[in-house]
């Protein structure tokens, strides 16, 4: 059944795509604006930047505060490939995004649902709505191909 956030997570897959293009693990992610528009999108740039915090949602993150001016995304989207970690998805929480759209989920690293579920702890001050599964089989496959290529 195709969902509303279908075209948003093809631009995360391209992203994703051009991440393993330059060595890193294929992870794509698109902000998208209240209005709709995309404000910024990354893939994984660990590898490209020899930095640990460069994952796909940090920089699509930064990117999207950088062309808004301020810190604070309230009424945007973030659409990712995988599941966020702990600390992509403190920086959703953070920077206040108002809904997270995720594809695979990750039960080794995923902090919205697998292994925790950060975005929605009702102690934290702020917590975005989560829909899930969008295209999860496709955005799995992308990463199942990546690392049975290096196995």
């Amino acid at each position: 059944m195709a969902s509303r956030w279908d075209a948003a997570m093809g631009l995360a897959l391209e992203e994703a795509r051009a991440a393993e293009a330059h060595g890193d693990v294929p992870i794509g992610a698109v902000v998208l604006g209240p209005d709709g528009s995309v404000l910024a999108s990354a893939g994984n740039e660990r590898e490209l930047d020899a930095d640990p915090t460069a994952h796909a949602e940090i920089v699509a993150i930064r990117r999207a505060a950088d062309r808004v001016g301020q810190w604070r995304l309230e009424g945007c989207t973030l659409v990712v490939t995988l599941e966020p970690c702990t600390m992509c998805a403190g920086a959703i929480v953070a920077s206040r995004i108002g809904l997270l759209v995720f594809g695979a989920f990750d039960p080794k690293a995923g902090a919205v649902s697998s292994l925790f579920d950060v975005v929605r702890d009702p102690r934290l001050n702020h917590r975005p709505a989560v829909v899930s599964g969008v295209r999860a089989e496709e955005c799995g496959a992308v990463l199942d191909a990546f690392f049975s290529g290096r196995r």
